[in-house]
């Protein structure tokens, strides 16, 4: 996305300012430096703003190096960040090991970086285990032998996989059912071997390591390439096409607005306790897919069609049918979404069609 035309929306920028205004410790990021993996990608890219936004109306000074595969996908999104002496692009493949004249030493680590799409992981599931894997381990060794204050692991929902029928929200200690001897679950339990890792890190190296847990994540951050199902609705909705759902849709998730999901990254980093993980979730945004066709279909005056997907898609979809996320861990630290499901799919349409 040019991020020119993402900067001219009033909306977008206000809820970049709503985050970089909320009561944190951001004097904890005064004059450090932030190291970001994934930063073209859809969290990644918007906290970048974030950050960037509260160096330019507080002078926080926080330097901010961005980790990516793509140096002309970084200039489309940072271009107006080039040339600003706290910001600097670093073009790595994170499945390799950093070196002292790449990265420097950051203070902090925020590792955003992985497949998180469905196409990605049936078309490429070996590179979506090895990412979560090998990209976390050379961070942590990295961070380890050069003593960075805190790392903060971008994990994911699907960690805890299908609802054994006993609990309606997943709280951080639960654990559900996942078939591991299937190509799909490469994403999830690279997710879970990761978080293994990271404990592994604290308990043997002492390391600072915080755990987030984001659900299914929307906005106007979105990528093209993304196939998620909310992410497939949105962009028909904006070209104005029906909603075509590939199943019954009684699926029932949570899911996020990608400021709300942004700040409880930032809430986790500067106010969670080391080694624990907390879930980025808000009942309010937890809705059926089924359900979500339809909002989705109502704000663009369309319908939803029903269509049977392919073998490649269907290969890359979760299984789990019912994945809703306990927020409260979360809520005790202070974090509160601001967006419903409802206004939050209503203002990425709307951003999306201004743009």
């Amino acid at each position: 996305m040019d991020s020119q035309k993402l900067y001219a929306s009033e909306k977008y920028m206000d809820d970049i300012s709503a985050v970089a205004s909320l009561d944190l410790p951001w004097e904890k990021l005064s004059g450090k430096t932030v190291l970001i993996t994934g930063a073209t990608g859809m969290m990644g890219s918007c906290i970048i703003d974030v950050i960037m936004k509260k160096n330019k109306t507080d002078n926080l000074g926080c330097k901010v190096s961005a980790v990516g595969r793509s140096e002309e996908k970084a200039a489309r999104r940072f271009g107006s960040y080039m040339e600003d002496p706290c910001f600097s692009f670093i073009k790595h493949d994170i499945n390799t090991p950093y070196t002292d004249d790449v990265i420097g030493t950051p203070d902090f680590i925020l590792h955003l970086a992985s497949n998180t799409h469905p196409v990605a992981y049936a078309t490429d599931p070996i590179g979506t285990v090895t990412s979560n894997i090998l990209g976390l381990y050379y961070l942590l060794e990295y961070a380890a032998s050069h003593n960075t204050g805190r790392v903060l692991f971008t994990s994911s929902n699907e960690i805890y996989g299908e609802n054994r029928g006993d609990t309606e929200l997943f709280s951080e200690d639960y654990c559900g059912y996942i078939d591991c001897n299937t190509l799909r679950a490469g994403y999830p339990e690279s997710k879970r071997c990761s978080e293994a890792l990271c404990q592994a890190y604290i308990s043997q190296k002492e390391m600072d390591v915080v755990i987030a847990r984001p659900t299914r994540s929307y906005g106007p951050t979105m990528l093209d390439s993304d196939t998620k199902a909310i992410s497939q609705f949105i962009k028909k909705a904006i070209n104005g096409e029906d909603i075509v759902l590939k199943s019954e849709g009684n699926q029932f998730y949570s899911y996020t607005y990608v400021t709300d999901a942004v700040s409880g990254l930032l809430t986790v980093l500067l106010k969670g306790e080391t080694g624990e993980a907390y879930n980025i979730a808000d009942e309010a945004s937890d809705i059926t897919l089924k359900d979500l066709a339809g909002l989705i279909a109502g704000c663009a005056g369309k319908k939803v069609v029903f269509d049977i997907p392919d073998a490649i898609e269907s290969a890359g979809y979760s299984k789990a049918t019912k994945a809703r996320l306990d927020g409260s861990k979360l809520n005790g630290l202070g974090w509160k979404a601001q967006y419903d499901i409802k206004t939050g799919i209503e203002r990425t349409i709307e951003i999306f069609r201004n743009l």
